[in-house]
């Protein structure tokens, strides 16, 4: 967490004060098809509405035109080269971090904001590994939020929607949103499976779950 002066006028449009805010710090990891513009653009809005994003490439400049592609290099480095690349990363980077992910990137995010100390939250985009991965439960400190589409077969076939679930059932604090549809990276906005509304809606979530935190950061 930073905190930002701001400056506001006053009511008699006059004068301006500044007040001071404080901002979420964010380590934001990307999906299997790279960095793509869409993924920039999402960090972009991230850091337009003042907060700090970290976003390591885990590829090194490549992107993918397709899911398969991406996995296919996924499995070639193998994760445990990414965990590794991960935690190299976050060893110079602060503790209290709000971890997120699309996709692939959930795996990284997940991880970390049930394992490493100070987690200010997890916002876990179209994908959801089960709590006991890392863990033998979601902590009571971490706020998360979950989005994900109701018909995604990413999503729903392959468990995530019930590892979601069982999160939102047990953590103190914990949020589940479906959005109609069968787009796995519907909030990417360069790829074709992209959802404006859908996306629209997960960012003025995901937007609302960042000041709430921060405007309740323990002093």
């Amino acid at each position: 967490m930073r905190l930002v002066r701001i400056e506001q006028e006053s009511s008699s449009n006059t004068t301006a004060h500044a007040i001071l805010r404080i901002m979420a710090e964010i380590l934001l990891f990307h999906h299997v098809q790279g960095q793509t513009p869409g993924f920039h653009a999402f960090a972009d809005m991230l850091r337009k509405a003042g907060h700090t994003v970290h976003a390591p490439d885990l590829f090194d400049g490549r992107t993918f035109s397709s899911i398969p592609e991406g996995l296919s290099y996924t499995e070639e480095i193998g994760f445990d080269a990414f965990q590794h690349r991960v935690d190299d990363f976050v060893q110079d980077l602060p503790e209290a971090l709000v971890y997120s992910g699309f996709s692939f990137g959930v795996v990284m995010a997940q991880r970390l904001a049930q394992t490493r100390q100070g987690a200010r939250g997890a916002l876990l985009y179209h994908s959801c590994l089960p709590h006991t991965e890392f863990s033998t439960s979601w902590p009571d400190t971490v706020p998360v939020q979950i989005h994900g589409m109701d018909r995604d077969p990413y999503f729903v076939d392959e468990g995530d929607i019930d590892a979601a679930r069982d999160i939102v059932a047990h953590a103190k604090n914990a949020e589940l949103f479906l959005y109609e549809g069968n787009a796995h990276y519907f909030a990417d906005s360069s790829l074709p499976t992209y959802d404006p509304d859908a996306a629209a809606l997960l960012e003025a979530r995901t937007l609302a779950f960042l000041e709430h935190i921060t405007e309740h950061t323990p002093s």
